[in-house]
Protein backbone atom coordinates (compact mmCIF):
# COMPACT_ATOMS: atom_id res chain seq x y z
CA UNK A 1 0.00 0.00 0.00
CA UNK A 2 1.35 3.69 -0.97
CA UNK A 3 0.92 6.56 0.78
CA UNK A 4 -1.63 7.81 -2.17
CA UNK A 5 -3.49 5.14 -1.44
CA UNK A 6 -3.49 5.26 2.13
CA UNK A 7 -5.00 9.07 1.98
CA UNK A 8 -7.39 7.60 -0.69
CA UNK A 9 -8.94 5.35 1.85
CA UNK A 10 -8.90 7.43 4.75
CA UNK A 11 -10.95 9.99 2.27
CA UNK A 12 -13.53 7.10 1.41
CA UNK A 13 -14.00 6.50 5.00
CA UNK A 14 -13.36 9.26 6.90
CA UNK A 15 -15.03 8.22 10.32
CA UNK A 16 -12.36 6.77 11.59
CA UNK A 17 -10.07 9.63 11.38
CA UNK A 18 -12.72 12.30 12.11
CA UNK A 19 -13.44 10.12 15.15
CA UNK A 20 -9.49 10.06 16.36
CA UNK A 21 -9.01 13.87 15.56
CA UNK A 22 -11.85 14.92 17.59
CA UNK A 23 -11.89 13.14 20.76
CA UNK A 24 -7.99 14.10 20.93
CA UNK A 25 -9.10 18.08 22.04
CA UNK A 26 -12.24 16.49 23.59
CA UNK A 27 -9.97 14.10 25.95
CA UNK A 28 -8.06 17.25 26.35
CA UNK A 29 -10.80 19.25 27.82
CA UNK A 30 -11.76 16.95 29.55
CA UNK A 31 -8.15 16.13 30.92
CA UNK A 32 -8.50 19.84 32.36
CA UNK A 33 -11.68 19.94 33.45
CA UNK A 34 -10.95 16.16 36.02
CA UNK A 35 -7.21 17.38 36.85
CA UNK A 36 -8.23 20.74 37.87
CA UNK A 37 -4.72 22.47 38.49
CA UNK A 38 -3.16 19.09 39.35
CA UNK A 39 -1.89 18.31 35.73
CA UNK A 40 2.01 18.70 36.72
CA UNK A 41 1.10 15.80 39.14
CA UNK A 42 1.96 12.28 37.85
CA UNK A 43 -1.20 10.59 36.44
CA UNK A 44 -1.84 14.03 34.45
CA UNK A 45 1.27 14.58 33.24
CA UNK A 46 1.57 11.27 31.49
CA UNK A 47 -1.51 11.20 29.92
CA UNK A 48 -0.94 14.62 28.19
CA UNK A 49 2.25 13.34 27.22
CA UNK A 50 0.47 10.69 25.43
CA UNK A 51 -2.21 13.42 24.07
CA UNK A 52 0.50 15.62 23.28
CA UNK A 53 2.33 12.83 20.63
CA UNK A 54 -1.01 11.49 19.42
CA UNK A 55 -1.85 14.63 18.52
CA UNK A 56 1.75 16.35 17.50
CA UNK A 57 3.12 13.14 15.31
CA UNK A 58 0.67 13.65 12.87
CA UNK A 59 0.02 17.62 13.18
CA UNK A 60 4.08 17.87 12.22
CA UNK A 61 3.65 15.16 9.41
CA UNK A 62 0.54 17.49 7.92
CA UNK A 63 2.73 20.45 7.87
CA UNK A 64 5.74 18.53 6.50
CA UNK A 65 3.32 17.03 3.58
CA UNK A 66 1.73 20.34 2.58
CA UNK A 67 5.43 22.12 2.86
CA UNK A 68 6.28 19.44 -0.13
CA UNK A 69 3.36 19.32 -2.15
CA UNK A 70 3.50 23.00 -2.25
CA UNK A 71 7.34 23.57 -2.63
CA UNK A 72 8.48 20.76 -4.50
CA UNK A 73 5.68 19.48 -6.40
CA UNK A 74 3.79 22.62 -7.04
CA UNK A 75 0.71 21.94 -5.64
CA UNK A 76 -2.35 24.15 -5.70
CA UNK A 77 -3.69 24.96 -2.71
CA UNK A 78 -7.15 24.06 -3.71
CA UNK A 79 -6.19 20.44 -3.78
CA UNK A 80 -5.38 20.13 -0.08
CA UNK A 81 -6.75 17.24 1.40
CA UNK A 82 -8.71 18.45 4.51
CA UNK A 83 -8.46 14.95 6.26
CA UNK A 84 -5.22 14.36 5.76
CA UNK A 85 -3.45 18.11 5.69
CA UNK A 86 -5.74 20.31 7.29
CA UNK A 87 -7.81 18.19 10.31
CA UNK A 88 -4.49 17.53 11.86
CA UNK A 89 -3.29 20.42 12.62
CA UNK A 90 -6.21 22.07 13.74
CA UNK A 91 -6.57 19.25 15.88
CA UNK A 92 -2.99 19.85 17.23
CA UNK A 93 -3.38 22.95 17.70
CA UNK A 94 -6.39 22.82 19.70
CA UNK A 95 -5.47 20.25 21.51
CA UNK A 96 -1.89 21.98 22.61
CA UNK A 97 -3.87 24.95 23.12
CA UNK A 98 -6.32 23.31 25.68
CA UNK A 99 -3.49 21.27 27.62
CA UNK A 100 -1.38 24.45 27.95
CA UNK A 101 -4.88 26.14 29.86
CA UNK A 102 -4.12 23.26 33.04
CA UNK A 103 -0.59 22.69 32.64
CA UNK A 104 2.70 24.39 31.31
CA UNK A 105 4.45 22.16 28.39
CA UNK A 106 7.93 22.43 29.88
CA UNK A 107 6.06 20.06 32.86
CA UNK A 108 4.82 17.45 30.06
CA UNK A 109 7.31 14.69 29.17
CA UNK A 110 8.76 14.22 26.21
CA UNK A 111 7.89 17.77 24.82
CA UNK A 112 10.98 19.04 24.42
CA UNK A 113 12.01 16.04 22.15
CA UNK A 114 9.04 17.16 19.72
CA UNK A 115 11.27 20.78 19.20
CA UNK A 116 13.89 19.06 17.70
CA UNK A 117 12.02 16.76 15.29
CA UNK A 118 10.73 19.77 13.85
CA UNK A 119 14.02 21.56 13.67
CA UNK A 120 15.66 18.12 12.20
CA UNK A 121 12.84 18.21 9.95
CA UNK A 122 13.02 21.74 9.01
CA UNK A 123 16.65 21.76 8.43
CA UNK A 124 16.20 18.68 6.06
CA UNK A 125 13.58 20.36 4.46
CA UNK A 126 15.42 23.37 3.68
CA UNK A 127 18.67 20.94 2.27
CA UNK A 128 16.31 19.83 0.06
CA UNK A 129 14.74 22.54 -1.34
CA UNK A 130 18.43 24.09 -1.27
CA UNK A 131 19.47 20.96 -3.32
CA UNK A 132 16.18 21.32 -5.45
CA UNK A 133 16.21 24.94 -6.38
CA UNK A 134 19.97 24.49 -7.09
CA UNK A 135 21.21 24.77 -10.64
CA UNK A 136 24.89 24.62 -12.33
CA UNK A 137 24.48 28.42 -13.31
CA UNK A 138 23.31 29.36 -10.36
CA UNK A 139 26.70 27.45 -8.24
CA UNK A 140 28.60 29.45 -11.23
CA UNK A 141 27.38 33.12 -9.88
CA UNK A 142 27.46 32.11 -5.96
CA UNK A 143 31.09 31.38 -4.87
CA UNK A 144 31.52 27.79 -4.14
CA UNK A 145 33.07 28.52 -0.60
CA UNK A 146 29.20 30.11 0.28
CA UNK A 147 27.58 26.97 -1.30
CA UNK A 148 29.96 24.96 1.12
CA UNK A 149 28.45 27.08 4.02
CA UNK A 150 25.38 27.01 3.78
CA UNK A 151 25.09 23.35 3.22
CA UNK A 152 27.41 22.68 6.23
CA UNK A 153 24.97 25.24 8.31
CA UNK A 154 22.01 23.21 7.48
CA UNK A 155 23.48 20.21 8.47
CA UNK A 156 24.83 21.56 11.57
CA UNK A 157 20.93 22.34 12.39
CA UNK A 158 19.74 19.11 11.07
CA UNK A 159 22.51 17.19 13.61
CA UNK A 160 21.01 19.66 16.51
CA UNK A 161 17.80 18.89 15.97
CA UNK A 162 18.55 15.09 16.05
CA UNK A 163 20.74 15.58 19.32
CA UNK A 164 17.53 17.13 20.77
CA UNK A 165 15.27 14.68 19.53
CA UNK A 166 17.09 11.80 20.77
CA UNK A 167 19.13 13.50 23.52
CA UNK A 168 22.85 13.13 23.82
CA UNK A 169 22.78 9.82 26.34
CA UNK A 170 24.22 11.66 29.05
CA UNK A 171 21.88 11.10 32.36
CA UNK A 172 21.82 13.80 35.10
CA UNK A 173 22.32 12.16 38.17
CA UNK A 174 20.31 12.85 41.28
Amino acid sequence: MTLQELFNLLGQNPVYILFFFFMLPFTALLAAWLAKGEGHLSPWKYLYSALVYLACVPGIFAVTLSIYFFLFERRSIMDTNIYTQILPIVSMVLTLFLIRKNVSLDEVPGFDKLSGLILMIAATLAIMWFVDRTRIYVISFLPFQVALLIFVGLLLLVMAGWRMFFGSGKRARP
